[in-house]
This record gives C-alpha cells, sequence and structure tokens, in this order.
C-alpha cells in the first residue's frame, strides 16, 4: 500500500505540474461571486468547476484538483461524474476534509482546525468516489506574541492525526499549515514562525508514525505580512523561503505544493519561480497548489455566462501554463505578454 501511495504523490508532483485547489466552501464560493455580481447556487458553482476540469491542456500542467464535499458529489451537464471528468484526463481528484477553523479554547484570537471526528468513514466514502489524496488545512495567525505554543501545538498534532488516518484509508495527504499573510510582521519574524511550525508538525507527523515518503507538505512562502511598511522582493521572498524549507523539512518528503495565501496571481507565479532558480540542493519538487491564483482571472473571465466559457478556460489555461513553467524556473514576463498579444 505504502508503494501505490508513493506512486500518486509523485504523480501529484510530475514534473512541470501542480494542483489547483477548487475546495472553497460554499460560504467563500459565494463571496467570490458576489464581489463579481454573479449569483451563487448549486448549479451555478458546478457550472464553473466544471469549466476548470473541462479546459482543454490543462492536464499538461495540472496534475491534480482538490475539491469541495458539494463538488465530488456532483455530475457534469452531460452527467458524469465531475471526479470522473478529471481522472479521465489524467488529473488525480482530491478532497478537502476538515471542517474549518473553530476558536481555540483559551486563546480565542486564535484557531484549531476541527474534523478528526468521523474523520475514518468519511476518508474511506470519499475514496469509493475517486479521490486518491486529501487536504487539511490549519491556520496560524502572527502578531506580536502569537502564535501561542498551545495553538502550534494542537495544529501540529490535528494534522498529524489526519494525515496518519489519510494513509491508513489508501488516501495521500496533503499536510498544510498555513501562516497568514495577514498583519505588519516582518519577513523575518514570518520566517521564525514558519520554521517553528514546520518544526513542530514534522514532530508531530514522526509521533503518529505517518510515512513521509507518502504525503505532500503545503506551506505558505516566507514573506512579509500584507500591512508591512516594507515589502519583500521578489528574491528575498525565494531565498528566505528556500532556507527556512532546507531548515525544517526532512527529504524524505517527496514534494512541496506553496498555497498563495492571497497573494496576486502573478506575484505567486514569480515567487515560485525565483525559489526555483536558486541554486544549492534542493531534495524535494517545489511546485503549486493555487486557488485563487490560478482561478481569480478565470472566473472574472466566465462571469457566470455560458458565451464566456472559453475565455474563462482560456484564462485558467494561461496561468497553469505559467506556473508550470515556474516549477522548472522557466517562467518569464514574456509570457504574459504573449498571451496578451493574442
Amino acid at each position: 500500500m505504502s508503494q501505490d501511495l508513493e506512486s500518486i504523490a509523485a504523480t501529484l508532483d510530475a514534473d512541470g505540474k501542480g494542483i489547483l485547489a477548487a475546495d472553497e466552501s460554499v460560504a467563500t464560493a459565494t463571496r467570490r461571486f458576489d464581489t463579481l455580481g454573479i449569483k451563487s447556487t448549486e448549479q451555478s458553482r458546478r457550472a464553473y468547476r466544471e469549466m476548470l476540469f473541462t479546459t482543454s491542456g490543462a492536464a499538461e500542467f495540472i496534475s491534480g484538483a482538490i475539491l469541495y464535499d458539494e463538488t465530488i458529489r456532483q455530475k457534469s451537464s452531460g452527467g458524469t461524474p465531475l471526479a470522473q471528468i478529471l481522472s479521465s484526463q489524467g488529473i488525480v481528484p482530491g478532497i478537502k476534509v476538515d471542517t474549518g477553523a473553530e476558536p481555540l479554547a483559551g486563546s480565542p484570537e486564535e484557531t484549531v482546525t476541527e474534523g478528526l471526528d468521523g474523520l475514518r468513514d468519511r476518508l474511506a466514502e470519499y475514496h469509493g468516489m475517486g479521490a486518491r489524496f486529501a487536504k487539511w488545512r490549519a491556520v496560524i495567525r502572527i502578531t506580536e506574541n502569537l502564535p501561542s505554543e498551545a495553538c502550534v501545538s494542537a495544529n501540529a498534532h490535528a494534522l498529524a492525526r489526519y494525515a496518519a488516518l489519510c494513509q491508513e484509508q489508501r488516501l495521500v495527504p496533503i499536510v498544510e499549515p498555513e501562516v497568514l499573510m495577514n498583519g505588519a510582521h516582518a519577513i523575518e519574524r514570518c520566517e521564525e514562525v514558519t520554521g517553528m511550525v514546520l518544526h513542530a508538525v514534522f514532530h508531530a507527523l514522526f509521533e503518529q508514525g505517518v510515512s513521509l515518503e507518502s504525503m505532500l507538505l503545503k506551506p505558505s512562502m516566507v514573506i512579509a505580512g500584507k500591512d508591512c511598511s516594507r515589502q519583500a522582493s521578489v528574491q528575498e521572498v525565494a531565498t528566505a523561503t528556500l532556507r527556512c524549507l532546507r531548515r525544517n523539512v526532512p527529504a524524505a518528503v517527496p514534494g512541496i505544493v506553496f498555497l498563495s495565501g492571497g497573494q496576486k496571481d502573478r506575484l505567486a507565479t514569480a515567487h515560485l519561480n525565483a525559489i526555483n532558480r536558486l541554486p544549492g540542493p534542493k531534495p524535494w519538487k517545489l511546485s503549486f497548489s493555487y486557488g485563487r491564483a490560478l482561478q481569480d482571472a478565470a472566473l472574472e473571465a466566465w462571469h457566470g455566462r455560458d458565451e464566456n466559457l472559453r475565455a474563462g478556460q482560456h484564462a485558467f489555461l494561461h496561468r497553469a501554463r505559467c506556473n508550470g513553467a515556474a516549477t522548472r524556473g522557466e517562467y518569464t514576463d514574456d509570457m504574459e505578454a504573449d498571451d496578451e498579444r493574442r
């Protein structure tokens, strides 16, 4: 079984490819639709995800797609389950399995991610529906005094228990400890906190007997808080991120798929590209698992209208292509200009 999971992890982290995070909850999807004046219904959300999943050529750059519970239960306009639509193109279906972040007892400014109750049965059901990997997101907030040790410990433990249950149920776990960009902290403070969180997470994974060879890590990049007066350069972000990963992520982990965390789409691509261009050892493949940074342009181009389907798919394929190039350190500004001239 471990060989099967390692094979799935290798497929997800294939050269030149990354993961589409299309696992927004109904509430989150509705907020994004509302911003553009698109009515959010089960039908409109299905139509939007189907647009992404049926984009011709996307499988050249997208290895897997993380779905929400609503989506994995939906069928396409032609009656085929959306998970099967993905599989038929060689894109591995995955599933978000946490139930969200809730206030941490004793520290209400922080959160702990819930969803362990009944998780074993839910994982078995999702596997039967075609999912071959899963995702669980922990949320870490930075201030002068936060995160607390209790918050880091609680979330690391939950991530590790989730990962162990995934591997038991034949699913590759994506472990996502997100250090939020919100705040005025400098990049140095982000690197300090990110290192502390990663250290705690891998200690917990070891304690729970998780096979590192059969998982993927989905971290945030080391970046200054969005309210910081001095924003770090692309090169500074790349250098700090890779340094932090080298210090805290075991070489046994096959791949690291960064989250975009609210970065603008082109900046997220540029950061990934710069990280991959840095010299020196990189024992893991460095790729992407982007949500908004892959979808924002596509959602705006589609705008909820059937006649805009091709425009939405074109925008999605373009961003996927740019990020695929960034996994090899081959992304250039000319790629954006070439697309704009078309």
